[in-house]
């Protein structure tokens, strides 16, 4: 785990231009980037691509932005461009039904009469969600993260858990339920 210090030094280092962040950045987090996009995508060269767009998104918002956690920031990038290439490649062929079925759900979750993404500021939706997971016993924290994050296949989530299928399907389902509700009283949906 990186430091917060080596966080400010590498954020202060892409306020000043210079481009040698970006090598610090991938070689302090490209290995987690690209398991991350890996895992959603299931094809090396999409995640390496999905990896560089990041990398450039981190270079070009910072400045003016500054995150709290140049990690969960970078990671954040990282997945919503992945899934954003797994949808745009599920339009055009129908495969991997689990990843399909779990962005489905979380989709489900966060849809409100609005656009989400354009409707709310998308910082404030991150913190708040974050919080919320930081907000769960650690069990039902795990299950969501292995799901949604790591976009595991409820199967091995609840092999992983040690639980039932059916219990590990209960215990999202509330999850998910909790987090609108959460993110409802915060007024983001």
């Amino acid at each position: 785990m990186r430091t917060q210090t080596t966080e400010n030094q590498i954020i202060q280092l892409l306020t000043e231009r210079d481009e040698s962040a970006l090598t610090i950045i991938e070689r302090e987090y490209g290995r987690l980037c690209r398991k991350i996009s890996l895992d959603i995508l299931s094809n090396q060269q999409d995640a390496e691509e999905c990896c560089n767009d990041a990398l450039m998104r981190v270079w070009s918002s910072i400045p003016p932005m500054r995150p709290a956690s140049l990690r969960a920031y970078l990671v954040t990038i990282v997945r919503h461009l992945s899934i954003d290439r797994y949808k745009a490649g599920k339009a055009k062929c129908r495969t991997d039904s689990q990843l399909a079925e779990a962005i489905e759900e979380l989709d489900s979750t966060l849809a409100g009469k609005d656009d989400v993404e354009h409707a709310v500021d998308q910082k404030q939706l991150i913190a708040a969600a974050e919080a919320f997971i930081r907000s769960l016993p650690q069990e039902q924290g795990r299950i969501f993260l292995m799901r949604y994050y790591q976009m595991l296949p409820i199967r091995e989530i609840a092999e992983k858990c040690g639980i039932s299928v059916g219990n590990t399907k209960m215990i999202l389902m509330r999850t998910r339920k909790q987090l609108r509700k959460h993110l409802s009283q915060e007024g983001l949906l």
